[in-house]
């Protein structure tokens, strides 16, 4: 069937993970080129983008577009508008999962573990988060993605700037008690929780240069929690991805604590797809290479596709 369709790969947009965006863009649309499909790249411009959707003549669109506009609900309510099937979860769990704060308060009434953290808004009068927290914590934007205006709060001295470098970016900000231990990831494809990663790095935390400029960055895979942790996890984020009605794919984001205790930290429903990603990286240690992936994915949205 996939050789029926025109697939538009969308990427790009204006967002702050816009470089991000592209490298997965063009990761994609080469996959795609490559197993002989007929698809098209466009750099979305959300002003015209049912217009350029409608004039690449696309039966299927693949969603590669991180970050505001791409992931937050907005694209996919255009492409419902157009009655185009697309790559990933639909308008309502997209927005959940751009929400950082709205998505754990929903995990929570479901009895799934949640980092500890407070919401405060523009104007708002901070509270005493040192004695909320303790001087281990972070700030960050609650939207958004690539932990771009996160930082780290080791002492009352660093959280002005912190929280100027978060309301920079927006008017919410997240703040959250730091859980101590190991940062992993469990991407989910079509139903299945594929194999944790571990990810380790010498910097303060897992930010925007050590996830795509630093080479001191390692992904641990096997992940070394032991096959019991492991299973934990992936249990934990298919149940998650579940209570955001998420479906298709997407990736899920944890902090463990040295006891083995898992915190749910953010859900990704349009992680990175570039051949050194973490899903395509999960996806390899279970045999599948990245225009396998690519298939798999759009596989799931062809279901979707009317035909007659």
């Amino acid at each position: 069937m996939s050789d029926l369709l025109r697939i538009a790969v969308l990427y790009g947009g204006p967002s702050g993970e816009r470089e991000v965006s592209l490298d997965s863009g063009r990761a994609v649309l080469q996959a795609l080129r490559g197993l002989g499909l007929d698809a098209v790249g466009i750099d979305i411009q959300p002003s015209i983008l049912q217009q350029q959707v409608a004039d690449s003549k696309a039966h299927i669109v693949f969603n590669v577009c991180h970050g505001a506009v791409g992931e937050d609900g907005l694209l996919q309510a255009c492409l419902e508008t157009l009655d185009i099937p697309y790559t990933g979860s639909g308008i309502l769990a997209s927005a959940l999962a751009m929400d950082k704060w709205r998505c754990k308060q929903l995990w929570r009434a479901a009895g799934l573990p949640v980092t500890d953290g407070i919401l405060l808004r523009r104007g708002e009068n901070v509270p005493d988060l040192g004695a909320r927290f303790g001087w281990s914590l972070y700030i960050k934007p609650n939207h958004g993605g690539s932990s771009l205006g996160v930082s780290k709060v080791t002492g009352p001295a660093e959280l002005d700037a912190a929280l100027q470098s978060a309301f920079a970016i927006e008017d919410e900000v997240l703040c959250e008690g730091a859980v101590i231990g190991h940062e992993a990831t469990v991407g989910i494809l079509d139903g299945r929780a594929l194999p944790p990663i571990v990810i380790e790095t010498p910097r303060a935390f897992y930010d925007y240069t050590a996830k795509y400029l630093a080479d001191d960055t390692r992904y641990l895979l096997p992940s070394g929690l032991g096959a019991t942790l492991d299973q934990q996890l992936q249990t934990l984020a298919l149940k998650a991805f579940a209570e955001l009605g998420g479906r298709d794919w997407g990736r899920v984001d944890f902090m463990i604590s040295g006891g083995g205790q898992a915190h749910l930290l953010e859900v990704n429903s349009v992680p990175g797809m570039t051949s050194h990603s973490l899903v395509p990286m999960a996806a390899q240690a279970i045999g599948m290479d990245f225009p396998e992936l690519c298939n798999a994915i759009l596989r799931t949205a062809q279901r979707r596709v009317k035909h007659g």
